[in-house]
C-alpha cells in the first residue's frame, strides 16, 4: 500500500499556529480562507508558507459570489491565483451562493431560485475562475434557512449539471445537508442518496445551534460547536459508499483547545481509515 492520501484536516485559526506547526498527525492538512492571506506579505502569510512547508494546505473561498449577476471581480481572482501559485494548495473551493450584486457587499452567503439561467451564470462564472486559476474548482452545496420558489432543477441535479458542464468538482458538506433538511423538512438521507459522490474532492463537518427565538426548527450553520452525532451518522452514511474523501472539521467560533480539535479530527480519520482500512496516509 504505497498510495498517499489525505484524511482528516483542520481549519488553520492565528491562536493556534503554533501547535499546528508542531502537530504530527498521520494524513493531517490544514485548511484556510484565502482572502486573510491575499497580502504580498506579512506575518500571516509567513505562517501560512511555514505550515505549507509541513502540511499540505487548501483554500476554502467565501467571496467569488458566484450566484452573482456579474462575473468574479478581476483583481480578485488575479490575488488568488498569484496565492494559488505560491501556496501550491491540494484544493480549491467556493460557495454556490452570492454575496455581491450590482455593487453591493454583502457578508454573507445568499441563496438564489435554481433556475436555467442562474445555471448558465454560474457555469460561466466557474470556468471563468478555472480558466484564471488554471485548475478545477470544487463547489459547496449551501445551507438553507427558507424555501425559496421558482426552482427548475432539485439542488442535487444542480450541481451535478454545474460538474458536467465545468469540469469542477464538488465540496460536500454534511453539516449543510443535515441543517438544510430540519430547516426545509426533507430526508437528510434522500438528499445524500441523490448527491453525485462521484464528483465529491472533500467533505467539510461543522458544528450547529438552535436558533435562539424559534428553537430546534431552525437549527442556524454556526461552526462554533463540535460536530453533532446526526452529522457523524450521515458522514459514516456517505464514507461506505464513497470510501475515504479528504474531511475537514469546520470550527470558526467558540474555539475550543487545540487538543479537542485533534480529538474531533482523529474521529473523521477514523471514519475514513475505516472506510479503506489500507490506504496509506500521509506524515
Amino acid at each position: 500500500m504505497t498510495a498517499c492520501t489525505l484524511t482528516a484536516g483542520l481549519g488553520l485559526k492565528p491562536q493556534h499556529y503554533g501547535d499546528a506547526l508542531q502537530c504530527g498527525a498521520p494524513g493531517l492538512w490544514w485548511e484556510v480562507h484565502p482572502e486573510n492571506y491575499l497580502a504580498d506579505g506579512g506575518p500571516r502569510l509567513a505562517w501560512l508558507e511555514a505550515i505549507r512547508a509541513r502540511h499540505p494546505v487548501a483554500l476554502h473561498g467565501v467571496s467569488l459570489s458566484m450566484a452573482a449577476d456579474a462575473p468574479p471581480e478581476a483583481g480578485h481572482l488575479a490575488r488568488l491565483a498569484t496565492l494559488a501559485q505560491r501556496i501550491e494548495p491540494v484544493l480549491i473551493s467556493e460557495h454556490l451562493a452570492w454575496s455581491a450584486w450590482r455593487g453591493q457587499y454583502l457578508p454573507d452567503l445568499l441563496p438564489f431560485p435554481r433556475t436555467q439561467a442562474s445555471l448558465q451564470r454560474i457555469a460561466d462564472n466557474i470556468a471563468r475562475t478555472q480558466d484564471v486559476l488554471q485548475r478545477a474548482i470544487a463547489i459547496e452545496n449551501p445551507t438553507h434557512y427558507l424555501h425559496i420558489d421558482g426552482h427548475d432543477w432539485a439542488e442535487t441535479d444542480f450541481l451535478a449539471e454545474l460538474v458536467r458542464r465545468t469540469g469542477c468538482t464538488l465540496l460536500l458538506d454534511v453539516n449543510n445537508v443535515h441543517v438544510s433538511a430540519n430547516n426545509l423538512g426533507f430526508s437528510a438521507l434522500d438528499y445524500l442518496d441523490a448527491f453525485p459522490l462521484q464528483a465529491v474532492a472533500e467533505i467539510h463537518l461543522a458544528g450547529h445551534h438552535a436558533d435562539p427565538v424559534h428553537g430546534p426548527d431552525l437549527l442556524i450553520d454556526s461552526h462554533d460547536a463540535p460536530v453533532a452525532a446526526a452529522v457523524w451518522a450521515l458522514y459514516e452514511h456517505v464514507t461506505a459508499r464513497t470510501g475515504p474523501i479528504p474531511t475537514l472539521i469546520e470550527r470558526d467560533d467558540q474555539l475550543p483547545a487545540f487538543n479537542d480539535l485533534v480529538a474531533e479530527r482523529d474521529r473523521a480519520h477514523g471514519v475514513l481509515a475505516a472506510a479503506q482500512p489500507a490506504e496509506a496516509v500521509c506524515n
